[in-house]
């Protein structure tokens, strides 16, 4: 096996990796893909009427724009509960009647989101510390789904316990959804029934005060405008793009570090082709993104365990698509995107979205589409077991010889062997683990049960859960998703 390592990654702007995380996160909720710019403009315009000052207008604006960056990680607990874990928080979002039906009606639907809560906060405040920004961001992150009289979750915080900048984000969001669901008049109506519990009333009223002439000034502004009013200094620095795909690739546990692995192959790819540097950091790049369009995707698509049916082979056909739209949105990860949406396309046409085929693709195109392929294949999923790499290698050599894939590019990936790149966010906090609670940790990442990962590694289920109780306490947090984030930033998975 050839290995490359180092500290190594790709850098883009904070601001471009939070637009790439805000339009994951509204696909994952069933959101039009404008819906967290829409919110973070009008929570800066409440802010500033609530005169709630510079600081929390700064907050307000990064924090609506990373609002949903923890979907992805509670996306099977949402699928589990729910079914379908992209329509039932859409359904929920919009206050549709009888959202929850797939819950037992006499159960308890607070036991059963409150989890769910704690694994988002956690995630979505995580992404808020890696990328730089502020305390306030942070914690607005971290409580944004309290209610002013005690009644939300994850923890029941009440009053003035909760940030302030929680309140703007959530009545911002909320207009947003409301109006554009059913009208201004009706999201008034459903505003007002809200003051007093979920938020203070005397927002509320300014929501509704201003709801009319902020909503008709939003229209008004073009990209270029907003994107300047949710600018913050912050935002302006660097962020790590591997973040990105490791909150992408948190949806199925079972695609932990999937991302990060096709980057590195399809860079280690073209420099066997002797492209350029900044060819192998475009490729690199698309790599780590190529899947940001999977949100859009329920899980119990993507966990089927047989050929899937029509409508949904047609939902994972839109994958690369909402890839595509997503670099339109994303600035300086615009190329890269674009280049990531071709990672389905096959040289004979057979591929998705576009069916492109033969020198409609290039070379660049060919290495990342030949180079998810190899990683998929050695790795297990739902519907098969991982491949060995001699079987991996006949398979891709059989696709090559039907035309499907560049037979050069298969024969200098298999040659090549798997190739790695250990990338450590800088601003990682640091964590020393022993190599048995990485081994522990490696396992639940991908979803395994305490119960699996001691049969796996000849452990007793109570030493495992000893393991995982210290790599919670060493890496600060209280969710596997969390834990899973953390590690992959340090690069331990």
């Amino acid at each position: 096996m050839q290995t490359s390592s180092g500290t190594s990654g790709s850098a883009v702007r904070v601001f471009d990796a939070v637009k790439a995380l805000a339009f994951i996160g509204d696909l994952s909720m069933g959101q039009p893909t404008d819906h967290s710019i829409r919110t973070a403009w009008l929570a800066i315009q409440l802010a500033r009427a609530a005169g709630l000052g510079e600081a929390a207008v700064v907050a307000v604006s990064e924090a609506s724009l990373l609002r949903w960056s923890g979907c992805t990680a509670n996306a099977a607990g949402f699928a589990e509960a729910l079914g379908d874990d992209v329509a039932s928080r859409e359904a929920m979002l919009a206050l549709k009647p009888d959202w929850a039906n797939a819950i037992d009606p006499h159960g308890d639907v607070g036991a059963v989101l409150t989890p769910l809560a704690r694994i988002h906060c956690e995630v979505s405040g995580e992404a808020a510390r890696m990328l730089g920004l502020g305390g306030d961001t942070e914690a607005t992150l971290r409580h944004v789904f309290e209610a002013w009289d005690g009644s939300g979750t994850p923890d029941h915080l009440a009053g003035s316990a909760v940030p302030a900048t929680v309140f703007a984000v959530t009545l911002a969001g909320e207009l947003e959804i409301f109006s554009r669901t059913y009208g201004l008049e009706r999201a008034h109506a459903l505003i007002g029934q809200r003051a007093g519990s979920r938020y203070p009333d005397t927002l509320a009223r300014l929501v509704t005060g201003h709801a009319a002439s902020w909503l008709a000034e939003l229209e008004g502004a073009d990209a270029a405008s907003v994107d300047a009013a949710l600018l913050t200094p912050q935002m302006t620095e660097a962020a790590p793009v591997e973040l990105i795909a490791d909150i992408i690739d948190l949806k199925l546990p079972w695609m932990t570090g999937y991302s990060r692995n096709v980057a590195a192959t399809a860079a280690g790819c073209a420099a066997h082709f002797a492209l350029d540097a900044s060819a192998q950091q475009r490729l690199y790049c698309a790599g780590l993104v190529h899947g940001m369009g999977r949100a859009a995707v329920p899980n119990p698509v993507w966990n089927t365990p047989a050929r899937l049916s029509q409508a949904a082979w047609e939902k994972a056909r839109l994958v690369p698509y909402w890839t595509s739209r997503a670099g339109r949105q994303t600035g300086t990860l615009a190329d890269a995107a674009e280049l990531g949406s071709y990672a389905y396309e096959r040289l004979d046409g057979s591929g998705y979205f576009r069916g492109a085929a033969g020198a409609a693709l290039s070379l660049d195109a060919r290495i990342l589409a030949a180079s998810a392929a190899w990683v998929a294949l050695r790795a297990a999923r739902p519907w098969r077991a991982a491949l060995t790499d001699d079987h991996a290698a006949r398979q891709l050599h059989e696709e090559a010889a039907q035309g499907r894939f560049d037979a050069d590019v298969v024969g200098a990936l298999i040659d090549a062997g798997p190739a790695q790149r250990r990338v450590v966010n800088p601003r990682a906090q640091t964590a020393r683990l022993s190599a048995r609670e990485i081994d522990v940790l490696r396992g639940i990442s991908r979803g395994a049960s305490n119960k699996e990962v001691a049969r796996d590694l000849a452990l007793s289920p109570s030493t495992v859960r000893t393991h995982v109780e210290s790599v919670f306490r060493k890496l600060d947090c209280s969710t596997r998703a969390a834990a899973t984030l953390k590690a992959l930033s340090l690069g331990l998975l």
